[in-house]
């Protein structure tokens, strides 16, 4: 049973006809979108709301989404539809420039949220110190992005962020709580795709000093044999090792390498199923049985009923972004 809170006191529940919460990997916020009612004659409003308010959605007792409202319209028969973001929309409001020296990830994202005033809870440590990282008018979403990216290169680690009632988190890979979603149980359709499109079987990487750059060539040799040659190539600055030049040719394989595979399903809602959720999906007609991880989710709420859409891939990583190399090098100082 779900249950709508406004500004932490009035419950607005009666007034709700029908209630959407969704996210999606490539953002890190979350959405909820309510229809309402806000009438009870037809003629006056029951209740009012502005811009900036707070909604609290609840089900079965707990707290599911901490927000605000940033948008709504209302109609002369009194329906009314608002939309809601948790707080780190925030991330993706506001664009600044900003300088970090030595620092990791999770630092970059505390000094982010403590500037722009978003409440956090757990940060994980990120491990991984980034030497420099100069971003000029960007948003906050990009920074912290372009942060995790850079980490996950350099350790093969993911870190992805999240919001827990209404605060921003930060947290090393995906849960370990797997849902299984099956024909005649749970699972209401199921839609599967695959592509070679972005496929690359082999990954060349070049870096060190000019004049004396390593280059190394990797190559997935089974890909190879079955789709063709398909490379990827990727320059490193100057100040790259040997060994760093080969273990990054590794690592780019192992990132591009993958057959993009694609599952959509409608299922009976299971609301701590979010972006991430590790999910097992076992359907005869796509023959898709096997692990998945969400990609994007939107939870339906409506007469009762509890279903969700969820997007589905083998593999879960972070969006994608590019990083300009002149970001990760300090400007050389000019004569004057």
């Amino acid at each position: 049973m779900m249950q709508i809170i406004h500004n932490g006191e009035t419950d607005l529940t009666d007034f709700v006809s029908g209630a959407k919460l969704s996210g999606d990997s490539d953002k890190f916020n979350e959405t909820l979108s309510l229809t309402m009612t806000a009438t009870n004659d037809g003629r006056k409003q029951a209740f009012k709301i502005e811009e900036g308010d707070t909604i609290t959605f609840k089900y079965n007792g707990d707290v599911r989404f901490v927000g605000i409202i940033f948008a709504f319209d209302l109609s002369s028969d009194g329906s009314l539809n608002v939309t809601c973001y948790d707080s780190n929309v925030y991330l993706t409001k506001s664009k600044d420039s900003r300088l970090f020296v030595n620092k990791k990830a999770s630092d970059i994202v505390r000094m982010i949220a403590k500037d722009f005033e978003i409440p956090t809870e757990t940060i994980a440590d990120t491990g991984y110190v980034i030497p420099y990282l100069r971003l000029s008018k960007q948003s906050l979403y990009d920074m912290i992005l372009k942060a995790l990216t850079i980490t996950q290169k350099q350790t093969g680690k993911r870190f992805f962020i999240g919001n827990k009632n209404g605060k921003l988190t930060l947290t090393e890979g995906a849960s370990n709580t797997r849902y299984l979603f099956s024909d005649s149980n749970n699972l209401l359709s199921a839609q599967y795709s695959r592509s070679i499109e972005d496929t690359k079987t082999q990954a060349k990487v070049i870096g060190g000093p000019k004049g004396k750059q390593s280059i190394v060539v990797v190559k997935d040799e089974e890909k190879r044999r079955k789709y063709g040659v398909l490379q990827t190539i990727e320059e490193l600055d100057e100040k790259a090792s040997p060994s760093q030049v080969k273990q990054r040719a590794n690592q780019l394989l192992i990132e591009e390498s993958e057959v993009s595979e694609q599952l959509s399903i409608e299922a009976l809602g299971v609301i701590e199923v979010k972006s991430g959720t590790p999910v097992y999906v076992k359907n005869e007609m796509t023959s898709t049985n096997g692990a998945y991880y969400v990609t994007s989710y939107s939870h339906d709420f409506k007469g009762g009923l509890h279903t969700m859409s969820l997007e589905l891939t083998r593999t879960y990583e972070l969006p994608d972004i590019a990083i300009n190399e002149d970001e990760l090098k300090p400007e050389e100082a000019t004569e004057g």
